[in-house]
């Protein structure tokens, strides 16, 4: 019996089906169809509606998996400025410069419209959560103050794909505004001091 998938690429799948759905769902998605369904992808990707079926247990699984592949990439790696702020500042500016390119934001509204359950967790959200520790540990490391992991998200990259994904204006400013937010949560707490080496 073919192996289900729930959002991850399991091993065994035929690569010419895999390929030839995603690029349905990116054709889709690029002519502005923002309500998919299995026999709509399939019919573009020149398959039977029952192929999806089997590999895929629903078109939230089908959808976030190809959503990830478009919006993410292996080993992006967060600015290295030297700084908290500069790091915030610069990650920001490169998450915007991403998101808002056409064929990402209708991306990211179709993930959204196609969801048809609660949602209780999103391989993009985890790849920018990693992304946040890692600026965290960063500045740790550095000796600077830091804010949570929660905050970095809640006020930086939320606000940025709430904004896309909702069609409202947003800009380099915006990304730099928030940063800024960012950094007077954490302004007046002690540097952390860096453990001392052991002899």
């Amino acid at each position: 019996m073919p192996e289900r998938t729930t959002g991850q690429r399991p091993g065994g799948r035929s690569s010419r089906v895999v390929a030839a759905v995603y690029a349905a769902v990116g054709e889709l998605v690029g002519e502005g169809v923002e309500r998919l369904t299995f026999p709509l992808i399939a019919q573009r990707a020149g398959v039977a509606p029952t192929t999806l079926y089997r590999r895929w247990d629903d078109i939230n699984a089908l959808l976030e998996e190809a959503t990830v592949g478009a919006l993410t990439r292996d080993g992006e790696d967060v600015p290295d400025t030297g700084s908290l702020a500069g790091d915030l500042a610069a990650w920001a500016d490169a998450v915007l410069a991403d998101i808002t390119r056409i064929e990402r934001a209708r991306y990211l509204r179709a993930m959204v419209s196609a969801r048809t359950d609660l949602v209780t967790h999103c391989s993009v959200t985890e790849r920018r959560a990693a992304q946040a520790r890692a600026v965290i540990q960063r500045a740790e490391a550095r000796g600077e103050p830091v804010p949570t992991e929660t905050q970095v998200l809640d006020h930086l990259i939320a606000p940025l794909y709430y904004r896309v994904v909702f069609a409202l204006p947003v800009d380099v400013a915006d990304g730099q505004r928030l940063a800024e937010d960012v950094m007077a949560m954490v302004a007046g707490q002690r540097p952390a001091t860096p453990p001392r080496p052991r002899h």
